[in-house]
This record gives C-alpha cells, sequence and structure tokens, in this order.
C-alpha cells in the first residue's frame, strides 16, 4: 500500500484525513496520524482498517526520520514554526511534502535541492493561503488568455460565524486561532496600491479604514488591509497592476469596536504586567484608565474614549463582561494581548452547536480592446458541527487532494512551491467543487478601487 504520514491532528485536519481514508480502497492508501498527544488522531482515524496513530515528537529526531522514512508523502500539519524539521528530513529521505502554511524563508531555501532532488515540497495549500491563489490564478490566467490587460485586484478572506449561530452583538466567534485575531495587524504598517499610488495605513489607523463588501444571500461585510497586500504581486504577474488589495473580512461595525482596544492598549504583546494572575477583568481595563477617587471604570472609559451611552460600541463592551470585578486574569505574568484573548474566549468560543463560515471574495478589474471590465468572485462555505468545520474544510481538502495528485504524479513540478499553477490549481479546484467550495462568478459594470480608501 501507499502510505501517507500526516502530522498533526489538529482542528484542521478532520477532512484531510477523513477525505484520505474515503479514498483509501480504491488508492491503495495507508494513512498514519503522528502526533505529540494520539487521543485526537484516534478519535478522527476512528479505527479505520487503512489507517494507525502514532506518538509523535517532532523535536524527536530518531522518531521523526523513522516515521519519514516508510511515507510515501509527508504531509504536515504542524505550526508553522515546526515545518521545517520536516521538510529537512524530507529532502534528506527523497520525500515529497505537503503543507498548508506560508513559505518561510528556511523554507525556501529547500529550493535547489528539492529540485535537484526531483522533489516537490507544495506549501500554501490551505484556504487563505492556497484557495485564495489558486481561484485568483484561475481568473486571472483566463484574463489574459483573452487578451485582457488587468489593472485591479482586489481580495479578501474571512473565517466568521455561520449566520445560524451568530448569537453576540460583535457578530463574530473563534473560528481559529485567537491569538491571531487579537494580534492582528501589529509589526507594521499595512501596504497596498491604489491607482498607482502606494498607500500605507498604520496600526493605530488600520481598523478605521475599512471598505464595505456585499455578498449575495450573506449580506455586508466590512475588510480592513492586510499588512502587506504586495506580497505576492510579482508572484501573480501584477507587476503593472494599478490598484492592489488584500484584506480580512468581518461583520460590519466589529472594526469600529475592536479600535477601542488598540486605543487603550489592550492587544499590546511586546510588555508583561505585574500580579496579573490577581487582576480582575475590571482591574485590566482600569490599569490602562487615569485615576480618578469619584469616577468608576466606566466613567472614565466613557469619557477617555468619547463613547456616548446610546453608542452600541459601550454594549458591546459590556457583553464582554470586562468590567467584572470577580472575573480574574489567573495568568501570570501576562501581556496585555493575553489577558484580552483570554477574555474574549470566554465570550467568543464556538459552543457545541455553533457553526463556523469562510467568506472569501475576489475583485478582478481588466481593460479588453479599449474598454474596462469587472469580475466579482465569491465563495461561501459553512461548516456542519464542531469537528467538520468550514476552516477544516477549506484547510484540509486542498492539502489532502494536492497530496493525493502529487503522489499520482498529477503534479510534478519539482522545487518549494505555492499553487499559482495551472498543473496545479486546475485539478484541485475542480474536485474542491465536488465537495461545495464554489466560486460564483459575475461580469459586473467596472467599478473602479472602493472610494472609501481614497
Amino acid at each position: 500500500m501507499r502510505k501517507i504520514l500526516i502530522i498533526g491532528s489538529g482542528k484542521s485536519s478532520s477532512y484531510l484525513i477523513k477525505y484520505l481514508l474515503d479514498k483509501s480502497t480504491l488508492e491503495n492508501l495507508y494513512i498514519t496520524v503522528g502526533d505529540l498527544s494520539i487521543n485526537n488522531a484516534k478519535k478522527l482515524i476512528n479505527n479505520h482498517k487503512h489507517a494507525e496513530a502514532i506518538e509523535f515528537d517532532v523535536f524527536d529526531a530518531d522518531t521523526r526520520a523513522t516515521a519519514i522514512k516508510k511515507a510515501d508523502i509527508v504531509v504536515s500539519m504542524l505550526p508553522a514554526r515546526f515545518h521545517i524539521e520536516v521538510a529537512k528530513d524530507c529532502i534528506l529521505y527523497e520525500k515529497n511534502m505537503v503543507t498548508a502554511s506560508y513559505v518561510s524563508s528556511e523554507m525556501q531555501a529547500l529550493d535547489k535541492e528539492a529540485k535537484a532532488k526531483g522533489l516537490i515540497l507544495m506549501n500554501e495549500i490551505g484556504v487563505d493561503p492556497g484557495i485564495d491563489h489558486m481561484s485568483a490564478m484561475q481568473v486571472l490566467d483566463d484574463i489574459r488568455d483573452k487578451g485582457g490587460n488587468v489593472i485591479l485586484f482586489e481580495s479578501f478572506t474571512g473565517g466568521l460565524v455561520a449566520p445560524e449561530s451568530d448569537t453576540n452583538l460583535w457578530n463574530y466567534k473563534f473560528t481559529w486561532n485567537p491569538r491571531n485575531v487579537v494580534t492582528a495587524g501589529q509589526g507594521g504598517a499595512a501596504k497596498f496600491l491604489q491607482e498607482g499610488t502606494y498607500k500605507y495605513i498604520p496600526y493605530h489607523r488600520l481598523f478605521r479604514r475599512t471598505e464595505f463588501l456585499h455578498i449575495d444571500g450573506f449580506g455586508r461585510f466590512e475588510a480592513y488591509a492586510n499588512r502587506d497586500s504586495l506580497k505576492y504581486q510579482s508572484v501573480y504577474g501584477l507587476d503593472d497592476v494599478k490598484t492592489l488589495y488584500r484584506g480580512t473580512m468581518r461583520r460590519v461595525g466589529f472594526s469600529r469596536a475592536w479600535n477601542i482596544f488598540i486605543i487603550l492598549g489592550m492587544t499590546d504583546d511586546s510588555y508583561t504586567i505585574d500580579d496579573s494572575e490577581n487582576m480582575s477583568y475590571r482591574d485590566f481595563v482600569n490599569a490602562f484608565l487615569p485615576y480618578s477617587h469619584t469616577d468608576s471604570v466606566e466613567l472614565k472609559l466613557r469619557h477617555a474614549l468619547k463613547i456616548d451611552q446610546d453608542d452600541i460600541v459601550w454594549d458591546k463592551l459590556e457583553e464582554l463582561d470586562i468590567f467584572n470585578p470577580n472575573k480574574h486574569v489567573e495568568l501570570k505574568k501576562a501581556t496585555p494581548a493575553q489577558i484580552l484573548q483570554k477574555i474574549l474566549m470566554d465570550s467568543w468560543t464556538l459552543a457545541q452547536d455553533d457553526k463556523d463560515m469562510i467568506v472569501m471574495y475576489h475583485k478582478f478589474g481588466y481593460e479588453l480592446n479599449g474598454k474596462k471590465h469587472q469580475i466579482d468572485s465569491n465563495m461561501v462555505v459553512l461548516g456542519e458541527d464542531q469537528t467538520y468545520t468550514a476552516m477544516a474544510k477549506t484547510v484540509g481538502l486542498p492539502v489532502a487532494t494536492a497530496a493525493l495528485a502529487i503522489l499520482n504524479k498529477k503534479i510534478t513540478t519539482p522545487g518549494v512551491q505555492i499553487p499559482i499553477t495551472r498543473e496545479v490549481y486546475e485539478p484541485i479546484l475542480k474536485e474542491l467543487e465536488s465537495f461545495g467550495v464554489v466560486f460564483n462568478e459575475k461580469e459586473v459594470p467596472y467599478l473602479g478601487y472602493n472610494p472609501l480608501n481614497n
């Protein structure tokens, strides 16, 4: 049997494992799922005759080498920073590898050796990055094939809560790593192109410079800019594009309320707070406000940030129970961001019967025969339950289909790569359609760049 090693059985692995197990008889596959804690791996393989769960410590060189040597292809679903340990062994033992994470500089450094050995190290083949690459390149290549010149490209993705599970004023719950949500946008100004001009949004203004989007059947959304929209400019063949903007989607109103935390300093992850384990949530809020022997914490906050009593932002803050003197942080030497994350997890953790939602939206502007045209393309995927989430589907299925395509030699180009070629995106997007991951494309009148960010 052909052996696939999957390292990591976290939240994004459910559909990946199920897909390969469902194909195991037809494709003659044996799936080994390795994890430091194998309980979830055992649950996901569910005693399948073509699968086993093993204890796997990525830092145990002997265990890692033994498992990788036995495999025909390796799928790493570890945290991004750990992929490189696996990749080096894949190079050493001449195994192809697939991950959903961004290409790191250490991973890119393996490109020459991978090509020399005819190996594929496929990265960025989850949802974002991943499905965004493939769906965008398919339309961009179609435009170019008919002689069009791309002048505008915008792309947005959001991991959100499904409408039927949208039960709080923020219209948001954690569907992925909460830490990434709390620290989003930090580490430099957001950079993008608008009508041939470089634009920058510093972090303290990021969540007040949003634009609005509409998805048929799902209503209105807002988007804030990703840190570097130009990262894929050359990769996508958009060196001459006039407008290039990538962003993250939320429901309208989220960003204005989130900006309160930024103004106060609650998203800062650069220092720790003394005696944080004994702080109440109310103490935490008060730590960022001026002293007053008469005014309450609520009054000081309202005055400091000029929040009217009838402003829904105030209702959103109260909904989080951040003024509660009886709830405690219970985290030693915690950063403000870590404390905020704990507070938010009380309110934004998905309930057992909650469902999540992935939304993606692309806008393409192009010139053809002297006229300007626009294509809008969007995708919405709803989760089934807490195990088979929309996030797990849109991350895990592209990884699984890529791994099988490489194993079947349908993808053969060697090297460290991302899924931007027809060889990769055409079969994978077609396969994803059978699982309900479908893009709705339509020609609309050319509108150009959103005027909100002029």
